[in-house]
């Protein structure tokens, strides 16, 4: 077993991130992060305080994962707008046992914590609000290009844009045969595309 002074911490970080994200904050017992970390609970505790801290730092490991992926991803379009279309069919073309096509981690987060753990409700509300302005940047870009009307407006954008997601992901957890998953993501790729100012 690992101690606290010789352990990894990205590794452990990683770890623990994956199973919180499939298990969620509450279902996850200390049993589980000592088989996921190889580290004893004496460890776990010296290395990172508490397990609520622990989670807090997995979910802002998810946050800086997401937005970092959401800007490469980005830096590879063409234009902002067909950038933010390919997001839709990048996520249904995920392997089936990705991590990734469970729900957002952040959603199920505030879900699984509002009632009872405000604090780390109110951490995953601060980085959806983060990835939502990197959405609206992204909005911005594309008006500022002549991509978008100039009376678009980005913010509104972006919280319907974050909505998709969410949902797309959601039907990816649930199971939605792959065939439906491509339909929708292609239907949102095409709502997104129509957005923009013919030319």
């Amino acid at each position: 077993m690992a101690r606290a002074g010789t352990y990894d911490r990205d590794a452990a970080l990683d770890a623990a991130m994956i199973l919180f994200w499939r298990k969620g904050y509450h279902a996850t017992s200390l049993k589980d992060l000592e088989s996921a970390l190889h580290m004893k609970p004496g460890s776990i505790y010296a290395a990172f305080d508490s397990k609520e801290n622990l989670y807090l730092l997995a979910i802002n490991r998810y946050f800086e994962a997401s937005r970092d992926n959401f800007r490469s991803e980005m830096a590879k379009a063409a234009t902002p707008l067909t950038g933010l279309a390919a997001q839709f069919q990048n996520y249904a073309d995920l392997a089936k046992d990705d991590p990734a096509r469970r729900a957002c981690m952040l959603m199920k987060t505030v879900v699984d914590t509002t009632s009872t753990d405000p604090e780390i409700a109110d951490a995953s509300k601060r980085y959806l609000d983060q990835m939502c302005v990197e959405f609206a940047e992204s909005f911005e870009a594309a008006r500022a290009s002549g991509e978008l009307p100039s009376d678009a407006d980005p913010k509104r954008l972006a919280l319907r844009y974050q909505a998709n997601i969410s949902a797309l992901r959601v039907e990816m957890l649930r199971g939605t045969p792959q065939d439906d998953i491509s339909k929708l993501a292609a239907d949102m790729a095409q709502e997104t595309m129509g957005l923009g100012i013919s030319s």
